[in-house]
């Protein structure tokens, strides 16, 4: 592995009991479940035995308050940075499980006339896009020692696509992003590689509520 990696960490697990879409409605904060997950990611990235000299994270309190393990952890600051923040979706607020699920409701079917896009919210492209910039703004800016970024599973799966040369159009149901777990990347010239995937709150995912993604 390289000296320097940049670490994209999602955030743990929201306080959610409604089981709704909450995209980048404010309010939504960690659970105490979540709090766990956090501390577990943070003392994964001290074991790993690595330096970490920046630490940036998005804008929405439940990232903000994953990323504050990891600040304690390493004596760092946290950099806000609105670029690896969730993206925007037209579903946010209603029920996104079960048979009250707004997908399921024909009244809401016309978002769905281009899944490519999305025509529900923000395009892929757009998305990765822009957190690729941020990862490269950041890996530019630090000189010495690993970047780690607390995002959101959509950001960070966009720029996993990307970054393997995927197609961006996907299931959600499929994403390899959970809750607080480490994708790590070191860029080589110009070009991003993808060089490990960790799940350091595996024992606490089995029970947790995971349906406010987009």
């Amino acid at each position: 592995m390289s000296d320097k990696l940049l670490h994209l960490v999602r955030h743990g697990e929201v306080h959610n009991p409604d089981l709704v879409l909450y995209g980048r409605i404010p309010g939504f904060r960690l659970s105490e479940r979540g709090h766990r997950m956090a501390e577990a990611a943070a003392l994964e990235l001290a074991g790993s035995d690595r330096a970490i000299a920046r630490l940036i994270a998005s804008p929405l309190e439940r990232a903000q308050q994953s990323a504050r393990p990891i600040a304690s952890t390493f004596g760092l600051e946290v950099v806000t940075d609105e670029r690896i923040i969730e993206p925007t979706n037209y579903f946010e607020g209603m029920v996104n499980s079960g048979p009250d699920a707004a997908f399921r409701k024909p009244r809401y079917w016309h978002k769905f006339w281009n899944p490519f896009r999305p025509s529900w919210g923000e395009p892929y492209r757009q998305v990765a896009a822009r957190v690729r910039e941020a990862m490269d703004e950041a890996w530019d800016e630090t000189r010495d020692g690993d970047i780690v970024m607390v995002s959101h599973q959509s950001p960070i799966w966009m720029a996993h696509l990307d970054i393997t040369g995927q197609k961006l159009f996907h299931n959600p149901a499929t994403r390899r992003c959970d809750l607080s777990s480490i994708t790590s990347f070191e860029r080589r010239g110009e070009r991003w590689f993808e060089v490990d995937y960790r799940t350091p709150a595996e024992g606490l995912i089995d029970d947790a509520v995971d349906v406010g993604a987009v």
